[in-house]
């Protein structure tokens, strides 16, 4: 295709962009977002995602639009048709896009995107690709990470758009967490039993993918430890899903911990991580989402992938080393967890209590960006 044809990004208004991922991939494009917006102020920027996806696309700041759709070639497509695909596609031409972003994971192939945008109408392409997509990607980046990921996921998609000319000064996460989604935050709070005006933090074990969770018997002997060390309560977050392993944890700590796991919409979440002082997690979605609101995090990361750490946040990221690090595997290959087994309690309680001993914790990388109106979800 011939780009001179199509102008450059600056002409284009409209653009769709397409990240079928979860909640922490959603979140850590943001940055390439907002690239995009301040490469032309008055651009339209709507996020084609998942249903899961759509959750944190409806606070992000950058985002005018939302559309959820679960495609048949990602792992949330499940249940899938080809009456939605189709649906979908005509959906896309009715819009009337001038240019489409696809952002992937090094191991992902953006081509039946491509091919989606192709038949609705959109010729201006922009993605990374591993094969020759000849006429489906106009703006073809040729896939730099062949066998193992060699960039932070923030930093990959910032490098994309920056090839079509779209950068930003500002390249931290960004949430807007409504202030009514905060405030029933903290009354599911008070309800469980924790005054929020009193020492308290909060844990979130859970995680989609068992390679990543951190014991639950090694969260209560920290968790214990840093509760006769410090007094404060400990709110337990969670999907309904997490709701028993929550509930578990909750009972070992007794009067000390309550569990709100399966009782808080995903706003409601974001709320209470960013009403939290302290937030304690394995890799998962509320690592980044405390990135985005400022909360600072002790984070049991599983060297599962190294694209994924908590990107420009305040805190510690707490590993330990295996010789099957970088797995990129969601169930523990090697049936040992070893890369999360041996981080020591007492080694995420003392990281804990040099977070919480802090006045002010100083973010790792300057101010984040300020938040603006919430997009529309479709």
């Amino acid at each position: 295709m011939d780009k001179a044809a199509h102008g450059t990004w600056t002409d284009h208004r409209k653009v769709l962009c397409v990240r079928l991922d979860t909640i922490g991939d959603v979140l850590m494009m943001g940055p390439a977002l907002r690239a995009l917006r301040e490469q032309r102020p008055d651009r339209e920027l709507t996020l084609l995602t998942s249903r899961a996806g759509a959750l944190p696309a409806a606070l992000m700041p950058e985002l005018d639009r939302v559309i959820a759709h679960d495609a048949p070639w990602m792992k949330t497509g499940a249940g899938s048709s080809a009456w939605r695909d189709c649906a979908l596609v005509e959906r896309l031409r009715a819009a009337g896009f001038d240019a489409a972003a696809i952002f992937t994971s090094y191991s992902q192939s953006p081509l039946p995107a491509a091919l989606t945008c192709h038949l609705a109408g959109i010729e201006r392409v922009l993605a990374h690709c591993r094969e020759n997509p000849y006429a489906l990607i106009s703006d073809w980046v040729r896939e730099p990470e062949l066998e193992l990921p060699t960039r932070h996921e923030v930093q990959r998609q910032l490098d994309l758009v920056a090839t079509v000319g779209a950068t930003s000064a500002e390249t931290g996460l960004a949430l807007t967490v409504p202030p009514e989604a905060r405030a029933n935050a903290l009354r599911a709070l008070r309800g469980a039993g924790i005054d929020p005006r009193e020492p308290w933090l909060l844990l979130h074990p859970g995680a989609t993918a068992s390679s990543r969770r951190y014991p639950p018997e090694h969260y209560v002997e920290a968790l214990r430890q840093l509760t006769r060390e410090t007094g404060r309560r400990v709110a337990i977050s969670g999907s309904h899903a997490e709701r028993a392993d929550a509930d578990a944890i909750a009972g070992e700590l007794g009067g000390l911990a309550a569990s709100l796991a399966g009782q808080l919409p995903f706003p409601e979440l974001c709320g209470l991580v960013a009403a939290a002082p302290l937030l304690i997690c394995g890799n998962t979605g509320p690592a980044h989402i405390a990135a985005a609101v400022g909360t600072p995090s002790v984070v049991a990361y599983a060297l599962t992938n190294p694209q994924h750490t908590p990107w420009q946040a305040t805190g510690h990221v707490l590993t330990h080393d295996v010789p099957c690090r970088w797995c990129l595997s969601s169930v523990c290959r090697e049936g040992h967890h070893g890369c999360l087994r041996g981080i020591p309690p007492l080694e995420l309680a003392e990281a804990a209590l040099d977070l919480l001993s802090r006045d002010t914790p100083a973010a790792i990388d300057g101010a984040r960006p300020a938040v603006a109106d919430r997009p529309a979800v479709a």
